[in-house]
């Protein structure tokens, strides 16, 4: 009994220490979330630092959010599984994921040997990019599985490729090419001239995939930010287009569609089923159709989610 209350008692403090430090949170606000007193919130932030709970990131994995990684791996078959702790004041909120990545990318990056690591777009995969820890790796190689030009020839605010390459100083193989061409056809021949073939060629090898998992709503992020307009947008969602890694959108089974913007997309289709470690980073019960659907259609083999994203997940 003495062993499970100390452990519930970490648990406390490490959930303290995650909203404070991760989700920066005032200890008035945790007390509120935890339902203790100030005093409380505050013993146990600082018994999170006085058990090196965490350090710049979090380091006691929470029995709830490993229990609930465990139940996703078993269920979907998953070779990496995460679940942070759930922000009650920002159920939407990328840094507890972010962080996950972060550290998912520093254990990668810090190998000896040539690693090549392969990225998407999105808020989240930006976030874990800015948290990596700098390091000298001019062996590894970073490539991009997204075209990063826009409609109107502007790139992405969302490219990750060259900022990890700057805190790494590894080679690095942006898709210089417009997220959509006019036409299948036109598509076709560009994905197919050298440079980009190189691109392609790199991607193929690929240790690591780490990609954003969008919803197909209105207020889908590849129309949000201007790469799909809402006719486009709308004719997906028609022949039941529910999320989308890459750009790629897919049906509620996780089939990848052959229809719309699909046929113009310049990205590096997902592997069906994956075989490259693939993981998706999302969080948020808007985005939990579209995770579950990637989850049954293979098309990722791992997960970094929070709790709530997690147990939505599941009770479906």
């Amino acid at each position: 009994m003495a062993a499970e209350n100390e452990k519930s008692r970490l648990d406390d403090a490490a959930r303290a220490g995650w909203l404070y430090f991760i989700a920066g949170h005032t200890q008035d606000e945790i007390a509120k979330m935890l339902q203790v007193s100030r005093a409380s919130a505050q013993r146990l932030v600082s018994l999170c630092l006085a058990e090196r709970l965490i350090t710049f990131r979090l380091e006691h994995p929470i029995a709830a959010c490993m229990e609930l990684a465990a139940r996703l791996k078993g269920r979907f078959g998953l070779s990496h599984c995460e679940v942070v702790p759930a922000d009650p004041a920002a159920p939407q909120a990328t840094a507890g994921i972010a962080e996950r990545c972060a550290n998912l990318l520093d254990s990668t990056l810090r190998s000896e040997t040539p690693v090549i690591v392969a990225l998407g777009t999105g808020r989240a995969v930006r976030a874990a990019v800015e948290r990596v820890t700098p390091i000298d790796r001019p062996n590894h190689q970073i490539v991009s599985l997204v075209g990063n030009i826009s409609a109107d020839g502007s790139a992405s605010f969302y490219d990750t490729v060259g900022r990890l390459a700057d805190r790494t100083g590894a080679r690095h193989y942006p898709m210089p090419l417009p997220f959509l061409m006019s036409s299948e056809d036109e598509r076709n021949k560009m994905v197919r001239i050298e440079p980009i073939a190189k691109v392609k060629a790199v991607a193929a090898k690929a240790d690591l995939r780490l990609v954003g998992i969008g919803q197909m709503d209105q207020k889908a992020q590849v129309h949000v930010d201007g790469f799909v307009t809402r006719d486009e947008l709308f004719e997906m969602m028609r022949q039941g287009a529910i999320g989308e890694i890459t750009g790629w959108a897919y049906d509620a089974k996780g089939r990848l569609l052959k229809a719309g913007t699909n046929k113009r997309l310049t990205s590096i289709p997902p592997e069906v089923p994956a075989r490259t470690t693939t993981i998706g980073a999302a969080v948020g019960m808007a985005k939990v159709p579209a995770i579950a659907a990637a989850l049954n259609g293979h098309l990722i083999n791992g997960l970094i989610t929070d709790e709530a994203t997690a147990q939505a997940i599941l009770e479906r």
